[in-house]
């Protein structure tokens, strides 16, 4: 069943020096042997025992198993070779001490991805026959040596290998379960297996069928042992096909793993929430100042009407520029550069006939707006207000921005709360003279204040701006009296359902028309937001980084702390892939764990916040979309998932001969 030839094996020292641990060996072993390879420290016994469990294939010579060179073996083929058809027993038993009974000795099976059922079945019935049939859910530390050496040797059997290593098996027992443990292991090799102890103990060695004596790392002595007999055997049916380690079963492992460090992990994924935290809840402030200005801005105007004004000309822009008309400043949207009243680009009956076929406009009302600084005012008695902006009457003026009086009729006018203030409180109802300037020249027509103009109930306040409010015809009547005609410089859209002023508004803006002053200045006041929000996501994101760097160091501990537990999974067939998958699901649930803190941290946050400036402000400050916890679970997990590749890189490339050495 096994040969080896010529055998050598030699390690590298310091200042290139070579120390050979084995020389020449040529041996071979059958199934149903329990030999004892015996030797003093240093004599390659243990070096030996790695070539044969194939956790070492750095040799020279043939190892053949079943006739196959494991020293040819891929890496891949080895760790098969390992699950497979070597059962190994140590002599400090490496159970991994924060699993059971039962999952220390299913461990291999898993590694294996045979299922839950099978896996329990099995070990149960391995337990059952090492005498651990009601300790299978303990604890390492809850069991004696003798215990803990019957787990071992069950995890050794539990994928029914044709050969078990056994290095010092008893020696750390006492005397009577020594014998117990000797027992145990003859009758696993008259079953039919191939059993190789290495012990010491002289006493341990008279209980093999053989004994092979190794000194300086030569076979010195191969002598027949007792007569252990054989028994009737039938092999386990196990699925030994090529199933590996699944990316589920490795996310349990890992669970598993982590509850061993619960309150560590726990303060590692708090660290990295706050970074999660941060993020969202400067998106949500940023949204929640979005939704209040446009609040604000809807409650200014009717939501089924859509505001049109002509493109601005680049020609008459810079003819008004030259002649010293102040610009829009900086920041601010395009103004249209004829702001006084007679020289601006009006709308022609084409323009409005393009417009009115654009669907779901039910109506086009025509507009005006004049704006002037110094030249347009409200005349009462002895008070005079200057007019910053003069409009005509829209369905974008409703009942909810009448502060006081009523809805101006024929002859009527709207004032804003600043003019009242120049003109005085008693002003409704009043006649006043407005002067306007038309065509370059100043015309006065006496017209009554209706009412007080308001942006709106949902806004806290009045307009500081002096504006009037005049119906389209009495405005035309003014031009027609003094023989200027007037033509609306604005149209008012309007749409048939709410729904359908946006796609109205786009549509406007295909046809190379603009929106009104207000809404491109709302746009641009709430794109600065979003600019605003996302470098102060930014700034807040900087401390994933410090997350990043924690997750690296805890998995980092993590592999030295669990090196040894490392070698024993290397140990019963574990792949490198599997280990790196098992850290790096560590490292993915830690992310997990962070994100959904940062989550719950964020929505705690809103729930104190929002309340707060709901009574003050009549608004909620911080509003949480589901994008933004998608975003911070995604962030999260891909930036721990980063940071544990470098650790779970580490752990896949350990050694698994000098894992095991670790203590």
């Amino acid at each position: 069943m096994l040969e080896l030839n010529q055998i050598s094996k030699s390690y590298k020292l310091a200042d290139n020096q070579v120390f050979p641990a084995l020389r020449d060996i040529n041996i071979s072993f059958k199934k149903g042997e329990l030999v004892s390879i015996i030797g003093e420290s240093g004599s390659g016994k243990s070096t030996l025992m790695n070539l044969i469990g194939g956790l070492d294939s750095d040799f020279t010579g043939k190892l053949l198993i079943e006739g196959r060179n494991i020293g040819e073996f891929s890496s891949k083929e080895l760790d098969a070779y390992r699950k497979n058809k070597v059962g190994f027993v140590f002599q400090s038993f490496n159970l991994i001490p924060h699993l059971s009974v039962l999952d220390n000795v299913t461990i291999a099976m898993t590694l294996s991805n045979i299922g839950k059922s099978a896996r329990v079945a099995r070990a149960e019935e391995i337990l059952t026959e090492v005498g651990l049939k009601d300790h299978m859910k303990k604890k390492p530390n809850q069991l004696s040596g003798g215990q803990k050496q019957r787990v071992a040797i069950a995890r050794a059997l539990i994928n029914d290998p044709d050969i078990i290593i056994a290095d010092e098996p008893t020696g750390s027992l006492d005397s009577e379960t020594t014998e117990q443990i000797l027992e145990l292991i003859t009758n696993i090799a008259r079953k039919g297996k191939l059993v190789i102890m290495v012990t010491h103990s002289e006493k341990v060695a008279n209980h093999s069928s053989r004994v092979v004596k190794i000194a300086d790392g030569r076979i010195v002595d191969d002598i027949k042992g007792m007569d252990i007999g054989s028994a009737a055997s039938e092999r386990a049916s196990i699925n030994k096909g090529k199933q590996n380690l699944s990316m589920l079963s490795a996310i349990k492992l890992a669970l598993n793993n982590m509850k061993e460090k619960m309150t560590r992990n726990v303060l590692i994924a708090i660290g990295a929430s706050i970074g999660i935290t941060s993020v969202i809840l400067m998106l949500a402030l940023g949204n929640g100042v979005k939704g209040y200005v446009t609040d604000q801005m809807n409650s200014m105007t009717n939501p089924l009407v859509v505001e049109v004004n002509m493109p601005i000309e680049e020609e008459a822009a810079m003819n008004q520029n030259e002649k010293g008309t102040a610009e829009a400043p900086p920041g601010m949207p395009p103004m249209d550069p004829s702001a006084m009243f007679g020289s601006y680009t009006p709308f022609e009956q084409k323009d409005m006939d393009k417009l009115s076929d654009i669907d779901h406009v039910v109506e086009v009302q025509k507009g005006l707006n004049i704006m002037a600084l110094g030249t347009n005012m409200i005349q009462y008695e002895d008070k005079t207000s200057q007019i910053l902006m003069v409009s005509t009457l829209s369905e974008n003026v409703t009942e909810s921005n009448i502060a006081k009086g009523a809805y101006p009729e024929k002859g009527e006018i709207l004032v804003s709360e600043a003019v009242e203030k120049d003109l005085g409180q008693d002003i409704i109802g009043k006649e006043v003279t407005v002067t306007l300037k038309l065509n370059e020249e100043t015309y006065q027509a006496p017209l009554t204040v209706s009412g007080i103009y308001t942006t709106g109930s949902n806004f806290e306040g009045t307009s500081n701006m002096q504006i009037m409010f005049a119906n389209y015809d009495d405005l035309v009547a003014i031009g027609d009296k003094h023989d200027f005609e007037i033509q609306p410089s604005t149209l008012y859209l309007i749409s048939d359902d709410v729904d359908h002023t946006d796609s109205i508004r786009q549509a406007v803006a295909d046809l190379g028309y603009r929106g009104s002053a207000q809404e491109m200045m709302a746009d641009m006041f709430l794109s600065m937001l979003d600019m605003l929000s996302y470098v102060l996501a930014a700034i807040a994101a900087i401390s994933l980084i410090v997350s990043a760097i924690m997750i690296l160091v805890v998995l980092y501990i993590s592999v030295v702390e669990r090196t040894k537990e490392i070698g024993v999974l290397k140990a019963i067939g574990a792949r490198s892939k599997d280990i790196r998958r098992i850290f790096v699901s560590e490292s993915f649930l830690i992310g997990l764990l962070s994100g959904l803190m940062g989550i719950l941290f964020a929505l705690l946050a809103m729930m104190i916040v929002n309340p707060i400036t709901t009574n003050l402000f009549s608004f909620n400050l911080v509003v949480i979309e589901p994008i933004y916890m998608i975003a911070g679970i995604v962030i999260s997990v891909l930036i721990s998932m980063a940071a544990g590749i470098i650790p779970a890189g580490m752990a896949a490339k350990l050694d698994p001969v000098e894992s095991l050495r670790r203590e």
